[in-house]
């Protein structure tokens, strides 16, 4: 698969994948700004920062996530990268490749609502996040923008199905740039959907929810994944 196209239908993934980010995530942004308050200095009770003020939180909380994203696409990509470079572990790798095209496949299911398989995958993340969720805690209450971007770091670790396909897709890059850049496609894709948040954010969330738009979306990311299969035989074939 071309490179670019690559990035694109990891850009697609992220986006019509959306309404998941935005049950996961959207609940943590909207505490995350809920919690910012401004401290009169007569004693009053605390007012709600103008909204203008939030965004610098909301950006580095992406920031942080995308972050997180990337990093972990550059690892993938770095370890698969390694593999081809070694006779031994060559035939390693192509089963890797295979099997992040499969991943690739199941994600068409998962966006197209015909298969809930993933959440297995994002119960079994639940033991990793056990780990990093406590350490969250101490950035809480949020205090400035450099507090929203650590937590961004850390909260781009939770555990979902969405990500983890994604990531197992930067394995079949071979390559530390190209794995970390695709994560971070994805990562760009989901931005719409937690930026935007209030009557757009609905209006979004009603359109990617339906029927027709999950199916084409599923559809789309499943024959990527057919069409990464099929590039693989070949390439074993040969």
């Amino acid at each position: 698969m071309p490179v670019e196209a690559s990035y694109l239908a990891a850009f697609i993934a992220g986006l019509l994948g959306g309404v998941h980010c935005l049950g996961m995530c959207g609940g943590i942004v909207g505490a995350l700004t809920f919690g910012i308050n401004s401290a009169p200095s007569d004693g009053s009770l605390p007012t709600k920062e103008p909204k203008k003020k939030l965004y610098p939180y909301v950006l580095a909380y992406n920031g942080g996530r995308l972050t997180s994203y990337t990093f972990a696409g550059l690892l993938m990509g770095g370890i698969s990268m390694l593999a081809s470079n070694l006779p031994v572990l060559h035939n390693i790798q192509f089963g890797l490749q295979i099997f992040a095209a499969l991943f690739m496949i199941a994600l068409g299911f998962y966006i197209g609502g015909w298969w809930a398989g993933l959440r297995k995958i994002e119960q079994a993340g639940g033991m990793i996040w056990k780990r990093i969720e406590p350490v969250s805690r101490k950035f809480i209450p949020v205090k400035s923008p450099f507090q929203a971007f650590i937590l961004g770091t850390l909260w781009g670790w939770l555990p979902c199905g969405l990500v983890y396909t994604i990531l197992f897709w930067s394995i079949s890059t071979g390559n530390a740039i190209e794995g970390g850049l695709l994560m971070l496609s994805f990562g760009l894709g989901t931005l719409p959907m937690l930026l935007a948040m209030g009557v757009f954010a609905a209006s979004l969330s009603s359109f990617i929810r339906k029927n027709w738009v999950r199916a084409l979306a599923g559809g789309i990311i499943i024959a990527f994944g057919v069409f990464s299969l099929f590039n693989i035989s070949l390439r074993l074939q040969a």
